[in-house]
């Protein structure tokens, strides 16, 4: 679990750029510019009044006093921090939380941001077989009825992960995509299809080659979030972007 410092509940008013956000302080009613911790487009999300969690982290090196972590969609909190899945995912790797399928061997060691190639992947796992693994990590924030997809926008940077993962494994790594669901209720995890076929397509392909995708979702609070349990991953499932008429 990561639990947030000083957090304060607040209300979205509007989004000038990806970076930044205005917010009203529940408490105080006080108008506050805070930065925004993912630069994905959120629009399912950020709404007029919704109710979003803040954190406060105060710095001379800041050019804003608070950071936006998590957003209020119905009932359910769901974090947007674009820094966290992977310190969730390196910490449950080496716990047994999140479990690799069909690794050779028991888990020895587990590396952030290793390069291959032209990428840089999040983790590497290395065995007691002398395996080693590629696990590059992407948080999931776009649902709709209960299906999360990924990306909410195009990404040429995941495309060129996915690429890359199918080649290090034609050089003996073993290699995995894991979506880290930043929200809890969640029936199945596919590719935003629609929005970038190219990426749907490589992870089609990456399956067939032996490359692994896999789902774990969290459990979220306005200043907490942990790792949950495995959701099913599907690539074929088609997904309705709640943003198409926005």
């Amino acid at each position: 679990m990561i639990t947030y410092p000083n957090v304060h509940l607040a209300h979205f008013i509007d989004r000038p750029n990806r970076f930044i956000a205005e917010c009203r302080l529940q408490k105080t009613g006080e108008m506050v510019t805070v930065h925004v911790k993912n630069t994905g487009r959120c629009k399912e999300l950020f709404y007029p009044e919704v109710e979003v969690a803040l954190t406060y982290q105060p710095s001379p090196k800041r050019k804003t006093d608070y950071d936006l972590i998590a957003v209020k969609k119905g009932t359910d909190w769901f974090n947007i921090d674009s820094q966290v899945p992977n310190a969730l995912a390196a910490k449950a790797i080496k716990d047994g939380i999140i479990t690799l399928p069909d690794l050779n061997g028991k888990i020895v060691s587990v590396k952030r941001e290793k390069r291959f190639a032209h990428s840089k992947f999040d983790i590497l796992v290395e065995t007691d077989t002398g395996k080693q693994a590629f696990v590059e990590v992407k948080g999931m924030t776009l649902e709709n009825h209960s299906l999360g997809a990924f990306p909410d926008a195009p990404t040429l940077r995941g495309l060129k992960h996915v690429t890359e993962l199918i080649e290090a494994m034609k050089e003996g790594y073993q290699s995995y995509v894991l979506f880290v669901v930043q929200f809890e209720k969640i029936e199945l995890a596919t590719i935003h299809t629609d929005m970038q076929p190219a990426l749907a397509q490589m992870i089609l392909s990456g399956q067939k080659q032996g490359l692994s995708v896999i789902a774990y979702n969290c459990s979220v609070t306005p200043d907490t979030i942990a790792i949950e349990h495995q959701v099913p991953f599907d690539v074929t499932k088609m997904f309705e972007d709640p943003n198409s008429e926005r």
